[in-house]
């Protein structure tokens, strides 16, 4: 606890989905933070790229602690991550809280069954956050799927997955990052209190947008076609995404942990509530 009030946390990833409002919960705290980014333009920030070693120095320089998410652009990540873990530990990072993913202790082929596989062995004290599926792949990945078409085409068949807010993933990483000492050498799974098919979730989206929203497995190729062809993304970055949807018909996604209130205190958001919250990503204009 002293260590992080007194020398700031890394935050990589500082302007995304989780990052900027594990930001805002540390500096909330009293806690001092260094947001990173590519494009940081955060004042007590610092520009940073995995793939800039330029860039690595100034971000670690007096940092104890940090906080990892993964690119998703970035699969390959001994090539293009370790050597800036490297650095950080040579420049004085003791402890990383990565931001991983449920399964990544069964799913050894994920980017981060690797980065956590890395770590175990660096020497560096570590905390492992293995949320579930995030709603906000909803307003991210498929928004466009169901603005313009009403639809979800995820290759999950009809098991359970298990859904959490990226909101409250942040409080579990604040709170782990408040005092990591506590947390170390520990692998935490912050899930919502809902395990949902995803026609269970076409549902509710469709009454929270007051129009019917389908739901269709195209197949294990046919969903990387499509995020390929249609979600904009490259070869990794899809084949990567459909291995984490693809898990869920394994039955493998469905598990369901009250780590959140656990660590916070606090019950974690439902996904209707959600919905409720991000309805306006998924209308239509002039609707």
């Amino acid at each position: 606890m002293l260590a992080a009030m007194t020398s700031p946390v890394l935050v990589t990833g500082a302007t995304g989905t989780v990052g900027q409002p594990v930001v805002e919960a540390l500096r909330a705290a009293g806690v001092p933070v260094r947001p990173v980014s590519p494009r940081m333009t955060d004042p007590e920030g610092a520009a940073f790229d995995f793939g800039v070693p330029e860039t690595w120095p100034p971000a670690f320089d007096g940092v104890s602690t940090m906080f990892l998410v993964r690119p998703p652009h970035l699969a390959n990540v001994a090539r293009d991550m370790v050597p800036s873990l490297e650095e950080a530990r040579r420049c004085g990072v003791r402890h990383v809280v990565l931001l991983s993913v449920q399964g990544a202790d069964r799913v050894p082929v994920l980017p981060h069954a690797r980065l956590e596989r890395w770590l175990r062995a660096s020497g560096m004290a570590w905390t492992f956050l293995r949320p579930s599926y995030f709603d906000q792949n909803l307003v991210t990945v498929f928004a466009g799927d169901l603005r313009d078409h009403d639809r979800l085409l995820v290759p999950a068949g009809a098991a359970r997955t298990a859904f959490v807010d990226a909101l409250d993933v942040a409080s579990v990483a604040a709170a782990v990052l408040r005092e990591p000492g506590l947390h170390r050498g520990r692998a935490w799974t912050p899930t919502g209190s809902e395990a949902l098919t995803w026609s269970e979730v076409a549902r509710i989206l469709s009454e929270v947008l007051g129009r019917p929203v389908t739901y269709s497995d195209p197949g294990i190729l046919g969903f990387f076609r499509h995020a390929r062809a249609d979600l904009g993304m490259d070869t990794a970055m899809a084949a990567t995404t459909t291995v984490i949807h693809a898990t869920a018909r394994l039955g493998v996604a469905q598990h369901l942990t009250d780590d959140v209130r656990r660590v916070t205190g606090r019950d974690p958001l439902t996904f209707r509530a959600f919905a409720d919250r991000e309805r306006a990503a998924w209308e239509r204009p002039g609707a």
